[in-house]
Order: structure tokens, then C-alpha cells, then sequence
């Protein structure tokens, strides 16, 4: 079996078979589809166990409520697939997805994983958008983290990852943003990655999803994600000036929400100028006045900006 596809499903009976058909639609037929669901309170368990009736390569897990992480985790504990791929409940991939990324790998059997385009948002006016990639390998993966900025896509899925990847690393349980977590202790475990330009996925709007509901505490688990980085010893350093700006403006983000001000290690500790990469504003004023002093500005221009007219 090449595939193994792995959709965790927790009350989306609106959108779970959508997501389902949109892999049964697909050219690519070597696949096992697996559905978690983590312990839902609506119809979506008895949807997965319908739809598995229906077709000999989907199979169901249930287990109580333990997060996306977990449920991951436990569709990976049973995929049997030479490489794995996610696919969230609420979203779908085009119905031309899946066979031109496997030819890909048949051809390449050097990539450990492939990331392919998503149109983002879905569904939201005015901020839906795509995200295309160049069709291009890195074997160096601060490369592909710094060059494709990734840390700004690090999402599980619209990629496709040789199965071995996940023999040391899991999601981990009970933090939100888990992604960003993940992916850099996979890149530990790669010694070649490319970005294609092939195959859809659609990141649909949810406005009760992570992204759209996050609090200080699931701001903090992000920021965290990357500090991580930043303070231990990996593939990832030093750090671009870019790379830090965008952590910075987690930072900000934490502390306008928490009241809070987050321990960030100064720049010159971990950063490394890029040929000609300028050095953000933000990481500027910080050196000039400070940690405290930046979010209070930054708190102060958000208070003004929703005050005045739009």
C-alpha cells in the first residue's frame, strides 16, 4: 500500500463526507483512508462508520475526546501506507490531487515529503487567497524553513511524508498549534524535502476553528512552538532577521492578550544577517527601548486602530 490518509473528525457531521468524497473522487486508488473520531457528540461517528461500509479502504477509530494531536497520533499508530498524509474534517482536496504528487514521489524517491499549493480560507471574504509553491528540492532544511518560509505554512497537512518520518516524532497532546511543534523535529528526520506545484488543497474557513478562536493561552503555545527554536540546539540555527520579526510579532500578540510580557532571547543571541536582509522595524525599536516598552506601544496603536472610524 502506498497512502495512507489520515482525517481526524470531531463533530463536523456538516462537513465530513465532503472531505471523504473528495478523496474517493480522486485518480490515485492505493490508498488506506482513516477516519478518527475523537469522541464526538454528534452524528459524525455514525458518519464515519456508514461511509467505511461503503468502501473496503476506509476504516473507523473511536476513542474518547483527546484533541487533534491524539487523534493523529492513533491514525498514524495504524497506517500501514509507504507515506502518510492529513487531510482536517472541515476541509477537501481537488479531485486531481492526489495521483500527480504520487507520480512525483515514484520519480523521486529521495523526497521524505512533499508540499503542495492550498488555497487558504475558504469561504472568508475578502481573505481568501492561494498559496503556490515553486517546484524545487532542498536537502539543507534551514533552507527550506528560511527560503519558503515555512514557519509560515507549517501546516500537517498539504504535504505528503515518507511514513518513517514518524517513527520518533508525535503530535504532541494538549497544545494547540500543534503543527508548528512538529514539523521541525520531522525535519530532524529528512535529508531531502521539495515544494511542487501540483495538486489542491482547500483550507476552508471555520470561525470556531484554532486559528480564528485563539486565546493568550493558544498564542502562548505558538510562541512557545517557536522558542523552541530558537533556545535549543537544532537544524533550524541561527535564525534569519525575518524569522525573528515574525516571532516577535507573536510575542506582541501574547502580550496584548495576556497583559503579559514574554521572555524573548535578544536578536544579536540568535540571529544571522542574510546577504542584504534588512533588519524588520520592530526588531530595531526593540533594541532601542526594549521588551516592556514595545508592547506598550504596540498595545496602544491596536487601542487606537479599533477606535477610530472605519
Amino acid at each position: 500500500m502506498k497512502l495512507s490518509i489520515i482525517i481526524p473528525a470531531y463533530n463536523v457531521e456538516q462537513t465530513l463526507e465532503r472531505c471523504v468524497e473528495s478523496v474517493l473522487r480522486q485518480k490515485f486508488r492505493d490508498y488506506q483512508l482513516i477516519l478518527v473520531d475523537d469522541g464526538s457528540t454528534d452524528g459524525s461517528g455514525r458518519i464515519c462508520d456508514e461511509l467505511a461500509k461503503r468502501d473496503h479502504r476506509i476504516q473507523t477509530i473511536h476513542q474518547p475526546n483527546k484533541g487533534l494531536s491524539a487523534a493523529r497520533n492513533a491514525g498514524i499508530k495504524r497506517a500501514k501506507g509507504e507515506y502518510i498524509t492529513f487531510i482536517d474534517s472541515d476541509d477537501y482536496i481537488h479531485s486531481d490531487t492526489l495521483k500527480p504528487l504520487m507520480d512525483i514521489l515514484a520519480i523521486h524517491h529521495e523526497y521524505d515529503f512533499i508540499e503542495y499549493p492550498v488555497d487558504e480560507y475558504v469561504g472568508k471574504r475578502g481573505k481568501q487567497r492561494r498559496l503556490f509553491f515553486k517546484q524545487q528540492s532542498f536537502s539543507d532544511m534551514r533552507e527550506y524553513w528560511y527560503e519558503t518560509q515555512a514557519f509560515r505554512h507549517a501546516y500537517a497537512w498539504n504535504k505528503i511524508y515518507r511514513r518513517e518520518l514518524f517513527q520518533t516524532v508525535k503530535f504532541p497532546e494538549g497544545m494547540k498549534f500543534e503543527d508548528i511543534f512538529t514539523l521541525p523535529y520531522l525535519l530532524e528526520n529528512c535529508r531531502m524535502v521539495a515544494t511542487v506545484n501540483e495538486g489542491l488543497y482547500f483550507y476552508c474557513h471555520n470561525p470556531k476553528g484554532i486559528t480564528e478562536t485563539a486565546d493568550g493561552e493558544a498564542l502562548n503555545n505558538l510562541l512557545t512552538a517557536h522558542l523552541n527554536i530558537l533556545k535549543g540546539d537544532t537544524i533550524l540555527k541561527p535564525v534569519s532577521y525575518g524569522y525573528y520579526g515574525h516571532i516577535l510579532n507573536i510575542a506582541l500578540d501574547v502580550s496584548e492578550a495576556t497583559g503579559k510580557i514574554p521572555e524573548l532571547p535578544q536578536p544579536e543571541s540568535v540571529c544571522l544577517r542574510q546577504g542584504r536582509e534588512s533588519i524588520p522595524l520592530k526588531i530595531r525599536l526593540l533594541k532601542l527601548i526594549g521588551m516592556k516598552n514595545l508592547c506598550k506601544i504596540n498595545t496602544l496603536i491596536h487601542k487606537v486602530y479599533r477606535r477610530s472610524p472605519k
